[in-house]
C-alpha cells in the first residue's frame, strides 16, 4: 500500500511515517503486520476517549441506520446535532448561547472571524504571533507564523499581531479590533499557558474598546486540560468559542458558540451569513454527543490532571528541559528539533507514537485519550526514558 500511498493521495510532507493501519482499540493502533503502538498522540488531540470506543461506535451505527445527511444545514431539525447544542450550552459560562456546528476547526475559526465582523462592524483582527487556528486561508491571516504564511500571499487583510502573555501589546487593542483571537494555551508554539491573568486582562481591554475575544479552545477544551472548556481554568469569558478535534470522538468536527443574539446576526441583513452543506452531519453530531456525554458524565476531567501529575513524575530526565501545558496537552522539550525528531522517531520504532508540534521544534507532542490507563502511562514513559538514555546520554 506504501507506492500507491505516495502515488495517488496527496502528501503534507516529504516524509510521512507510513504506518500501514490495520485497526485501532483503547490506546493503541495496530498495523498490517500485528504491530501494536501505545498512542500518546489521539489522533493530534482528536480522538478524546480512545479508538473504537464502544458508546461513540455504537451511536454512529444507531445513525446511519436511521438516516445519514438529509439536507443542508439549518433546514432540517435532526436529532443528533440538536441533542449535541443543547448538551454544550449546558456547560457554557453565559446563558442563552448557540452553537453552530461545522466539519472542522479551521471552519469554526472562519465563522467566528465573520460574526466577529458581523457584530462590530469592524475588520481588524488583533491574533498571537505563533499562533494557530487553522489552515484555510482566513485562518492562516490570524496565524502569526511567517514562514508558514508566505508563500500564500495575499491573505486577508486587516489582521495585527501580538505577543503571546505579553501585556505591554495590549495597547494595540484599539476601538478599530473587531475581535481578538487566541489560543487558550498556544498549541503550536509549544503549549504555552496564560500567565498572569492575561486572558482576563486581554477580556477586560476588549470590552474596554467594544472588541470581542474569540477563544480558540480545538486543541484545549473538551475535558482536555481538567475542565470542560480550557478557559474555565483561567477565570475567563470569551464572547465567542472555538471547538473542534475532541469534540467528535475522532470524527471530523467543528463549531463556534456565541450568546444567541450574537449568532443570529447570521441569519440576516444578509441571511445565509454562514452556510455550510455537511456541517452538523447527524452521523458526526451522535458521535460528538456520545463522546461529550461521557466526559461530563465520568471523571475524566478530573484524571486528567491526575495523569498529568503521573506524567510529570515520569518524565525526569536530564534531557527534558521543561514540560509544559496543563493536563493532558503536554509538551516535553528537549534541547535541540534534531534530538526531537531522532527520539519521535526512534519511539515510534519500539511502538510508541509521539508527534511533532508546528512552530516549536525541540517539542514532543504527548496529546494522549483521555481514557489512557495509568499503566499505559508509565509503560509509555519507561519507553520515552529508555530512548533518551539512548539518543541523550
Amino acid at each position: 500500500m506504501h507506492s500507491d500511498f505516495i502515488k495517488y493521495q496527496a502528501q503534507t510532507s516529504p516524509h510521512p511515517l507510513y504506518l500501514e493501519v490495520s485497526h485501532a482499540k483503547g490506546s493503541y493502533v495496530f498495523d498490517v503486520e500485528g504491530k501494536q503502538y501505545l498512542d500518546f498522540v489521539a489522533g493530534v488531540s482528536a480522538n478524546s476517549l480512545g479508538h473504537n470506543h464502544p458508546k461513540v461506535s455504537q451511536a454512529i451505527k444507531d445513525q446511519v441506520d436511521q438516516y445519514t445527511h438529509v439536507m443542508v444545514y439549518g433546514e432540517f431539525a435532526q436529532a443528533a446535532p440538536v441533542a449535541l447544542c443543547k448538551l454544550l450550552t449546558s456547560t457554557l459560562p453565559f446563558d442563552n448561547g448557540a452553537v453552530y456546528l461545522t466539519n472542522s476547526g479551521t471552519e469554526a475559526t472562519e465563522g467566528a472571524i465573520k460574526l466577529a465582523k458581523r457584530s462590530t462592524g469592524r475588520f481588524e483582527i488583533i491574533a498571537a504571533k505563533n499562533g494557530y487556528h487553522g489552515n484555510t486561508q482566513g485562518a492562516m491571516s490570524v496565524c502569526g507564523h511567517e514562514e508558514k504564511n508566505q508563500a500564500f500571499r495575499p491573505l486577508v487583510p486587516g489582521a495585527r499581531f501580538i505577543e503571546f502573555n505579553e501585556l505591554k501589546d495590549l495597547e494595540k487593542i484599539t476601538k478599530n479590533t473587531a475581535a481578538v483571537i487566541l489560543e487558550t494555551i498556544q498549541g503550536g508554539a509549544g503549549f504555552i499557558a496564560p500567565t498572569n491573568d492575561y486572558l482576563q486582562k486581554v477580556k477586560a481591554k476588549c470590552t474596554e474598546v467594544g472588541a470581542l475575544l474569540i477563544l480558540d479552545e480545538i486543541q484545549s477544551g473538551v475535558g482536555r486540560t481538567g475542565t470542560f472548556w480550557g478557559f474555565d481554568n483561567y477565570k475567563v469569558v470569551p464572547d465567542i468559542i472555538i471547538t473542534g478535534k475532541g469534540l467528535g470522538g475522532g470524527m471530523p468536527i467543528g463549531a463556534f458558540i456565541a450568546p444567541t443574539h450574537l449568532m443570529n446576526l447570521l441569519s440576516k441583513q444578509p441571511k445565509l451569513g454562514h452556510i455550510t452543506t455537511f456541517g452538523g452531519h447527524p452521523v458526526i453530531a451522535a458521535a460528538g454527543l456520545a463522546t461529550v456525554q461521557e466526559i461530563i458524565g465520568s471523571t475524566l476531567m478530573q484524571t486528567a490532571l491526575e495523569k498529568e501529575a503521573l506524567y510529570r513524575s515520569y518524565l525526569k530526565h536530564p534531557a527534558i528541559k521543561e514540560i509544559r501545558g496543563k493536563g493532558l496537552m503536554l509538551a516535553v522539550l528537549v534541547e535541540t528539533p534534531e534530538l526531537a525528531t531522532q527520539i519521535i522517531l526512534r519511539c515510534f520504532e519500539k511502538g510508541l507514537l509521539l508527534f511533532w508540534l508546528l512552530f516549536e521544534g525541540r517539542a514532543l507532542r504527548i496529546t494522549p485519550p483521555l481514557t489512557i490507563s495509568d499503566q499505559e502511562i508509565k509503560d509509555g514513559c519507561q519507553l520515552l526514558i529508555e530512548t533518551l538514555d539512548e539518543l541523550a546520554s
